[in-house]
């Protein structure tokens, strides 16, 4: 199971090569493949000249990249219930606007549903999307497989304003010096609090991570029978993307310079299991994994019995709606570092699908990505406007005035960083999330217990 993903993608890789492979999408009209492989000659012999004699090389030609001939094509994503009404308004006005292209949005499930979909899709040369999200994690993965279209010529051919995105969206984005997607549906992690709650007590949300254990204890309440009535905070466990930045704040690489091993057994990384360990064996937080466990979280929140949550900024507007108390939103407290990571989608083009399709994609990937989209998305969902011009709009300002509380997030753009790429990643990240809900929820021998997950870690790695 933990190198489905790695298996899949190499004999996708190997497709290319082996007669009999299928190479073309399902979702476009006639091949034209040729289009865009003239124009990449065409670019490439001119960079060998432009290397010769120190001149730039030439921008593709955009008439590689035109829609000429009406096209169907699908976009898959991974918005839920409670965003299929946005869903449905910007495909309408898509295919509305013009006359050639019409989109069908496919909801897939959740990330790791798109992903096995996609892989899948990708592996049998057929079944793929015109355009997909993917969480931010497999981008690395998708680029090491030639999963995904390398976007940097559509970019250049259209005058696609790339630079208006800031460099850690751009980054998260690429792989190996290639765009090979782009920031759609932007999140960071964040704790939500019962401000109303908070007020009241004289509470805080702390700055930095030593100070955590003050706050858990005046924002926890014990029973005299030593239950928890109310948690301090609660941790989601189901997803290692919410506790990694106080890994990485504290002086914890988790995957080390040499991309073959760990730190996650090292006295930084262990001394913050303890200290998870003991505030889960106290009673002042909660270490919500299994099934239904984000449900839960959020309805103990609701119930006032939690005080805060760690979780996305994307669901600000569901726990705005879901609760009776005004919703505080607050950075995470940092170490000697503050920084917190990319969460959301970004935007990709499956390379394997026909250059029709490719360019239909392009197109509407470039007006999904769009300013005023974009505008339309964080307003309407809570995920980040992405675009640094939008925050300077008046629509900027104004999404400000009507969501105070994301100024936090505005405070610290330039803190958000991209994830970690490694194409062993995904598999690191649930042998990490596995022991760590172990451990927290059993009682087990902890040293042993990471010296086990070190080793599987370890191992990946060393195999990715």
């Amino acid at each position: 199971m933990k190198k489905m993903l790695a298996v899949a993608l190499t004999a996708a890789m190997g497709c290319g090569v082996l007669a009999g492979c299928s190479g073309g999408g399902s979702t476009g009209g006639a091949a034209v493949q040729s289009a865009q492989t003239e124009a990449q000659t065409a670019g490439g012999a001119a960079e060998g000249g432009a290397a010769e004699s120190g001149a730039e090389a030439p921008a593709a030609d955009p008439a590689s990249f035109e829609v000429t001939e009406p096209i169907t094509i699908q976009w898959w994503h991974a918005l839920e219930d409670q965003y299929s009404e946005t869903v449905q308004e910007v495909v309408d006005d898509f295919n509305s606007s013009q006359d050639l292209i019409t989109v069908e949005p496919v909801y897939v499930g959740s990330y790791a549903e798109v992903n096995e979909a996609l892989v899948a899709a990708h592996a049998a040369g057929t079944g793929l999307p015109a355009l997909t999200v993917a969480n931010t994690p497999y981008v690395a993965e998708y680029g090491a497989g030639g999963l995904t279209e390398d976007l940097t010529p559509y970019i250049e051919a259209t005058g696609f304003e790339i630079d208006d995105f800031g460099k850690g969206l751009v980054d998260a984005s690429s792989y190996d010096g290639k765009q090979v997607a782009l920031p759609f549906l932007i999140s960071t992690q964040v704790m939500y609090y019962n401000q109303d709650m908070a007020d009241e007590l004289g509470i805080t949300i702390p700055e930095n991570f030593a100070d955590m254990d003050a706050f858990l204890e005046q924002a926890s309440v014990i029973g005299a029978d030593g239950t928890t009535e109310r948690y301090g905070t609660v941790v989601p466990g189901w997803d290692q993307w919410y506790f990694e930045t106080f890994y990485l704040n504290n002086g914890v690489k988790i995957v080390n310079d040499d991309q073959v091993s760990t730190d996650l057994g090292s006295e930084a990384a262990v001394s913050l299991v303890n200290k998870f360990k003991e505030w889960c064996d106290k009673g002042w937080i909660y270490w919500a994994n299994g099934t239904d466990a984000s449900s839960i979280m959020r309805q103990n929140f609701i119930d006032g019995k939690a005080f805060s949550v760690i979780h996305t900024s994307s669901l600000y507007n569901t726990y705005v709606d879901l609760c009776d108390f005004e919703v505080g939103m607050s950075w995470l407290p940092g170490g000697d570092t503050k920084n917190q990571e990319i969460g959301g989608c970004v935007l990709l083009i499956p390379a394997k699908n026909d250059q029709a399709t490719k360019n239909a994609a392009w197109q509407f990937l470039s007006y999904l990505c769009s300013k005023d989209v974009n505008m339309k998305w964080a307003t309407e969902t809570g995920y980040i406007p992405t675009r640094n011009s939008v925050l300077e709009t008046e629509e900027g300002q104004q999404f400000l005035a009507e969501k105070p509380a994301f100024q936090c997030i505005f405070d610290n753009l330039d803190l958000i960083q991209p994830r970690i790429q490694h194409s062993g990643w995904n598999q690191l990240a649930t042998i990490w999330m596995n022991y760590m809900a172990e451990m927290m929820i059993e009682d087990v021998d902890i040293p042993e217990m990471i010296e086990m997950m070190v080793e599987e870690i370890d191992e990946v790695l060393a195999d990715s």
